[in-house]
């Protein structure tokens, strides 16, 4: 695997035509099973064929089950991560057991204090919420958890039961207790109190940090910047195209290394363009301009997203400010109603 990741690297060198890498993101699975070593051997392939800038973000997705205290002690000393990402999910066992993840309530919180002892200062977490088996006050004792250990950057995404799933399968059965949408709508508006009082601050509907502690890459995917996936499953996006890596392993490995890459491509017409904009840009602080959209894709589509967007911003959904579109707090919780609306 590591062999055809390399030698995919190798020949797309040119698909960023030399833009300069502000951010490389070791992701998509569990990237965490690889020592420093492997790791370094990829980022000797990144350094050798792409334009690095000096202030890099290196990010690695992580299991806190796989961060032992040696692991961490070997990524900071031998890797280039200066970055982790870090799927605690939750700190109660009965909710890690209810979404069948691997690692326990004590192994998230000992990989967080491990990380912080060896140097990891660029931390962020995932959270879920919404599931049945927390109650509100955990859902507070978690995000208190996080602040407490001064965790800069903080990603919480509402719990959604995706179709052929274990917890499907099990609820359907009537073994597991589903979702209440009113359940995960408390539990948001929680998060939002709850995290203003701590000075975090909310750049994109899941995602919170602490300024100036954005995730550089997780930002420039929603301001519409181009970038390279490499590996199985993995994206790759130029502005007008996108890509896709074929997901099964095996097939992967040897279409790369049998110099015949599998991958699926579509070219994004007009409206998709402007809808993969309105779907980005929406989600963020930094909104959607009317001026950009009116130079890209014509004075229609303008009009049509400036009147559409009028009966939401006399409900109080959204916010405009001079010729720039924001969602409010409540339309956050109906957020993808409203972007489905705008799309042309």
């Amino acid at each position: 695997m590591l062999d055809a990741i390399k030698k995919e690297l190798e020949g797309r060198r040119d698909y960023l035509a030399n833009t300069i890498v502000e951010t490389v993101y070791f992701g998509g699975g569990t990237p965490s099973l690889l020592n420093a070593t492997e790791l370094l051997e990829l980022w000797t392939v990144i350094e050798q064929n792409f334009q690095l800038s000096d202030n890099m973000e290196v990010t690695l997705e992580a299991n806190p089950d796989d961060l032992t205290l040696e692991r961490l002690q070997d990524y900071k000393k031998h890797s280039p991560l200066n970055r982790l990402s870090i799927g605690i999910q939750s700190f109660h066992n009965a909710d890690l057991e209810y979404m069948n993840r691997a690692h326990n309530a004590e192994e998230a919180l000992q990989c967080l204090e491990n990380a912080l002892a060896v140097g990891f200062q660029q931390l962020s977490i995932d959270f879920i919420y919404g599931t049945p088996t927390m109650t509100n006050t955990q859902w507070r004792e978690n995000l208190h958890t996080a602040f407490a250990l001064g965790i800069p950057h903080i990603s919480c995404y509402a719990l959604t039961v995706e179709p052929k799933t274990a917890l499907q399968h099990l609820i359907i059965k009537g073994k597991a207790e589903g979702v209440s949408e009113e359940h995960s709508a408390q539990q948001f508006e929680i998060l939002l109190t709850e995290i203003a009082k701590q000075g975090y601050e909310q750049y994109e509907i899941s995602n919170f940090c602490k300024p100036p502690h954005y995730a550089k890459h997780n930002s420039a995917y929603w301001k519409g910047a181009h970038y390279l996936g490499v590996g199985p499953s993995a994206h790759s996006f130029n502005g007008t195209t996108r890509q896709w890596n074929i997901a099964n392993n095996a097939q992967y490995m040897q279409g790369i290394l049998s110099q015949q890459p599998n991958f699926e491509l579509e070219t994004l017409t007009a409206k998709e363009q402007y809808n993969e904009y309105i779907l980005t840009a929406l989600r963020t602080k930094w909104g959607a301009e009317l001026p950009y959209i009116k130079a890209q894709w014509g004075g229609g589509i303008a009009e049509h997203f400036q009147s559409k967007s009028v009966s939401y911003q006399a409900q109080g959904y959204m916010i405009k400010s001079a010729d720039n579109f924001t969602l409010s707090d409540s339309g956050k919780l109906l957020a993808d109603a409203i972007i489905s609306d705008l799309f042309w």
